[in-house]
């Protein structure tokens, strides 16, 4: 078991103290980057990019040699495991991500089956490996998954949507189809997502994309309930030491008492909730992590400082705060202000520990 040099990060997460609030970015590994981009072009394809362990630990690897950022995360998509269901994953030039397969009926649904994340997701095991070996101990690594509401509107659409029509449309004329797709890819997200974690992952965070796009009652029955079943699945501990698990759900601010209430550690907030106003709903069940507007990085770095400082009052006083973007990192962000955003949080976040 390699020690951990910084670990403020996993101990923000469970809310005990730290000497500065501790930072990483949704997407730190990505386009903004020009290393990124050179090594996107020498993978041939972002698919070949993710199942090339090599290569994923190189651009998990990027940011950090960058800026003083307090955890890595696995470089992977969330689509990987409808991709390794069989459905085709392959990404159109300014469309986004297909499949070449929907699941539309209860004979689709029965042709699915729980990956295996030794076999179908051995890429991804690997990559979590070669990860934690070249990290040697620098900062923990976070694994993740997409939630099975998220995951399912990819698979039922057919890939990316504004509509959801699709979906939404088997949500209410048949429920129970629904719920059996859910239920097969809450059990994947589980299996995935431990596997992750005997491979070397410290933290999980599991993405709810398209929660906030749901009304409050469906919401709580296909999309919180699900990964309500993933969180009570999850090993808890590993190396000695608990295994936080962060639940996000993009636009999910007026749900935040009953997401704390899964039994996670804490939950990612979107830009649009006031992260004090959400401290003072959850009170001390869950650590929070959030939640800068990601457009605040294409302002001046004396504009990001004050921003920063903004969040860090909001909060306020204590740990339990794992300063992030509200959502990814825009791909034509310059590098130079995520390095004022993260000597900002360490700076400035220093007086709420004393």
């Amino acid at each position: 078991m390699t020690t951990l040099k910084n670990d403020r990060f996993l101990r923000a997460l469970l809310r005990e103290p730290v000497d500065t609030t501790p930072i990483w970015v949704m997407r730190q590994a990505g386009r903004y980057l020009p290393e990124y981009r050179a090594t996107r072009a020498r993978a041939g394809s972002f698919m070949d990019l993710c199942k090339s362990p090599e290569l994923a630990c190189e651009v998990t690897l990027q940011p950090l040699e960058r800026f003083a950022l307090d955890a890595a995360i696995l470089f992977s998509d969330i689509l990987t495991v409808p991709d390794a269901m069989g459905l085709g994953l392959y990404f159109e030039e300014g469309e986004g991500p297909r499949f070449q397969q929907a699941i539309r009926s209860a004979a689709d649904i029965d042709r699915l089956g729980v990956p295996d994340p030794e076999g179908e997701l051995k890429y991804v095991m690997d990559a979590v490996r070669v990860i934690r070996r070249e990290l040697a101990g620098r900062v923990p690594l976070i694994g993740f998954s997409g939630s099975p509401w998220t995951l399912a509107t990819y698979m039922v659409e057919g890939g990316s949507s504004k509509e959801f029509a699709h979906i939404k449309g088997m949500l209410y004329d048949e429920p129970a189809l629904l719920h059996k797709l859910l239920g097969v890819i809450a059990d994947s997200v589980t299996q995935y997502l431990n596997a992750q974690i005997a491979a070397g992952a410290q933290a999980a965070m599991i993405f709810d994309t398209w929660g906030g796009a749901l009304a409050p009652e469906a919401y709580r029955e296909f999309s919180l309930a699900y990964m309500g079943r993933v969180v009570d699945g999850l090993t808890r501990e590993a190396e000695g030491r608990r295994v936080p698990v962060i639940l996000f759900t993009k636009g999910g601010g007026q749900w935040l008492e009953e997401m704390a209430a899964t039994g996670c550690d804490a939950l990612g907030l979107d830009w649009t909730t006031n992260i004090g106003d959400a401290r003072r709903r959850v009170g001390d069940r869950v650590a929070l992590q959030g939640n800068l507007d990601p457009a605040v990085l294409y302002a001046r770095p004396e504009r990001i400082r004050d921003q920063v400082a903004k969040v860090l009052a909001d909060y306020g006083q204590g740990s339990g705060h794992v300063f992030n973007l509200g959502h990814g990192i825009h791909q034509h962000i310059d590098p130079d202000h995520v390095t004022a955003l993260v000597d900002a949080v360490h700076e400035l976040g220093r007086p709420y520990h004393a």
